[in-house]
């Protein structure tokens, strides 16, 4: 059996039959075989203010944070709200950023998927998720952009179904594992 791999999924979409968990539940089943997943519950923290981060953290951050620390690398699925990142993922990403030279996030490998109605598939988000994580010291992994496009026309029952993404995906999986296996021998 292959290394069993532990990812934090992060659904960037507070909504109850989000397109984007739907995106990160068929990724997770697709991958089951070498990889283990906690899901991250970006909406219960508070909004990030610095003058709040100080010992003890908030329950809900400190959870987050311990969540980022334990795994191996991130999945974030994402939507994409008004041409750019959702605000409670950019929270999110705040609070696992700090201190900056020490954050939970430094060194993490970070698949990043974005989805959208349109058919630009969340491309802006992309690049705003990005930008954030390469920010906070994290690695994206390098790998072509997953956009899904035209998302809701590819839910069926709840469940997200477009095996041609989810082969593409999968090029990023490996290497992402692989990110972490290099990260791991260092």
């Amino acid at each position: 059996m292959s290394h069993q791999f532990r990812l934090l999924g992060i659904s960037g979409s507070l909504r109850a039959h989000s397109f984007s968990t739907a995106v990160l539940d068929a990724l997770v089943e697709a991958t089951a075989s070498r990889a283990s997943y906690e899901y991250a519950d970006i909406g219960a923290m508070p909004h990030f203010n610095q003058d709040h981060f100080a010992e003890p953290l908030p329950p809900t951050v400190q959870r987050f944070r311990d969540q980022v620390t334990a795994c191996d690398a991130l999945l974030i699925v994402s939507p994409e709200y008004n041409h750019g990142i959702p605000g409670v993922l950019k929270n999110a990403l705040d609070w696992a950023s700090r201190p900056h030279n020490q954050a939970p996030l430094k060194h993490k490998p970070v698949l990043i998927v974005t989805c959208s109605p349109a058919v630009t598939g969340g491309a802006r988000a992309q690049y705003q998720i990005r930008e954030t994580v390469v920010s906070a010291l994290a690695r994206p992994v390098v790998t072509p952009e997953i956009l899904v496009g035209q998302v809701d026309r590819k839910i069926v029952d709840g469940r997200f179904h477009d095996p041609a993404v989810i082969a593409f995906a999968l090029s990023g999986f490996v290497t992402m594992f692989g990110d972490i296996a290099r990260l791991a021998c260092r």
